[in-house]
């Protein structure tokens, strides 16, 4: 009888289960590794790009006259009710203020000197601004001429743009000088104009004959210090009148930011109240600071700039007046063709600069070289190419070589 039972199930070699075990462990030990391996820490990314670049000063500013007249009374008399009001439009030598004078006694000659030589001095000063108006007149075709033979070396390749701006700037600059030396001209013959009449009516001892005092320049109200009818003793101020054509804004900034602004700088006018960005020039870096405690009870030292407006509002986008708040963003460096990194990238270590490169998933550290650098980017002159990715905002859980995944 033969024996059947070698018919059951046949055994795998002894090699084969070996292998067959080592495969599962292979599998097992490959699911916990899967299992307890570490997600990769998702990240936000930017990228390095190469374009336009500005770096700026961001300041609060405000408007105001180059230059104002407060209009007072000559004499002592009765004022009579003052119908302007702010905003209303004045021409030169236009009727401002009707006075009823006291009658006047007649001066001895202690106040008659006195005011013969109030006289004089009105006189000396008138002519005092008419050579500054003179010599204001000289620098602006001074400037002029220099503006043009900046552009002439800059056709010819033998000049720069920068050159071109800073004789741009200086011509702006004795433009506003001589604006304000004609206005201290039409100041200083009203000036002159209330000496003679004091000086007059002292003399021959004029009565209640009315006095009129007309407007010095054109321009607007801005002020009425005495509106209704009142009793006035000579120099009271009642008026107040300026040109609204010549405003300019003033931003302090802090002594560390106003040594980066230069006269003929651009700059960027916001905030203002309008839609629209106003476009303005640097003219002036005033060379004193002052102290000024901030919000937070900390002493800073500011530096005015002057800003001279290059545009005014559209029709329809609002009027700028005398002492509005202006946010002021001067343009200190731009260039075109700068390659460039996200601000939040790059991170100081000790007296170096690093960034966080994506490569191959996971973080690669790289030492680069920083340029100039803005709120938004941050020049890179060396360690990185165009192109590469890098992590914004890296934290604590970001390393050397740690899995990241950027987020969409």
């Amino acid at each position: 009888m033969s024996d059947q039972g070698g018919r059951g199930e046949r055994q795998l070699p002894g090699w084969a289960r070996t292998a067959l075990l080592v495969v599962l462990g292979l599998v097992v030990l490959g699911g916990l590794i899967l299992a307890f391996r570490p997600s990769p820490v998702p990240v936000d990314s930017g990228e390095v790009t190469r374009g336009t670049m500005q770096v700026d000063v961001r300041e609060d500013g405000r408007t105001q006259l180059l230059d104002r007249y407060t209009i007072s009374a000559p004499i002592a008399g009765t004022l009579e009710r003052v119908r302007w009001r702010p905003g209303d439009e004045v021409e030169a030598g236009e009727e401002l203020l009707g006075l009823i004078p006291l009658p006047a006694p007649l001066l001895d000659a202690r106040s008659r000197a006195q005011a013969r030589a109030a006289l004089e001095g009105a006189r000396a000063g008138l002519e005092q601004a008419r050579a500054r108006e003179e010599a204001m007149e000289g620098a602006v075709v001074e400037a002029e001429q220099e503006v043009r033979r900046q552009r002439i070396l800059l056709e010819e390749s033998g000049g720069s743009p920068s050159a071109v701006e800073r004789a741009e700037a200086a011509l702006r600059s004795r433009e506003a000088e001589l604006r304000s030396a004609r206005f201290a001209v039409q100041a200083a013959e009203q000036e002159v104009e209330n000496a003679r009449l004091l000086l007059e009516r002292g003399t021959d001892g004029a009565g209640a004959e009315r006095v009129v005092v007309r407007s010095p320049v054109a321009g607007r109200i801005l002020r009425v210090m005495q509106e209704s009818e009142a009793a006035v003793q000579p120099g009271s101020p009642v008026l107040e009148v300026g040109d609204m054509a010549n405003l300019e804004v003033v931003a302090d900034l802090l002594s560390a930011d106003a040594i980066q602004v230069q006269p003929g700088q651009r700059a960027e006018i916001d905030r203002w109240g309008g839609e629209e960005v106003l476009q303005a020039r640097v003219r002036r870096v005033e060379p004193s600071a002052f102290t000024r405690v901030s919000a937070l009870g900390i002493e800073e030292q500011r530096v005015n700039v002057l800003l001279d407006l290059e545009s005014a509002p559209t029709a329809g986008g609002g009027v700028l007046g005398d002492g509005f708040r202006v946010e002021a963003r001067i343009v200190v460096w731009e260039a075109d063709d700068v390659l460039r990194a996200p601000a939040s990238a790059v991170f100081r270590d000790g007296d170096r600069w690093f960034a966080f490169q994506i490569v191959n998933g996971r973080a690669e550290r790289v030492e680069v070289e920083v340029g100039r650098r803005s709120e938004t980017h941050a020049q890179i002159l060396s360690g990185l190419s165009a192109g590469d990715r890098v992590i914004l905002y890296p934290g604590e859980r970001i390393e050397d070589g740690v899995r990241v995944e950027a987020r969409p």
